[in-house]
């Protein structure tokens, strides 16, 4: 059973940076493509950002794409999500995700979730 732990969430201001972790357990990291996803107040989940298991260049979402960076480190069965230039707007808890095969932007393909972490980007 793969078990994820989300940290490194909190409080920053417009512009400033965070790098939410994710730690991955229960079965071998490098058979899983690693995705986060985010979900606002009042707003459905949302795909942010995934890498596949080979560390090779993630996939974003079109409004993070050139501020944030998806990493993966297979020493610490880790995937980071460095999040820069914050804005107000992405304010939400932050959900990583895997999959036991090719990395995707759809949840519906991830089989297994962590319990999230609370970013707040305060204007």
């Amino acid at each position: 059973q793969v078990q994820l732990v989300e940290s490194g969430g909190g409080l920053a201001q417009a512009g400033a940076s965070l790098r939410p972790a994710c730690a991955f357990s229960g079965r071998s990291f490098s058979s899983y493509a690693m995705g986060w996803f985010r979900q606002a107040p009042g707003k459905e989940r949302e795909f942010v950002a995934a890498v596949g298991w080979n560390s090779g260049s993630g996939i974003y979402a079109d409004n993070v794409k050139g501020r944030f960076t998806v990493s993966r480190d297979h020493a610490k069965n880790t995937v980071y999500l460095q999040m820069n230039s914050l804005q107000p707007g992405a304010t939400a808890v932050y959900y990583c995700a895997a999959r036991n095969g090719v990395v995707r932007q759809d949840q519906q393909a991830y089989e297994y979730w962590g319990q999230g972490t609370q970013v707040t980007v305060s204007s």
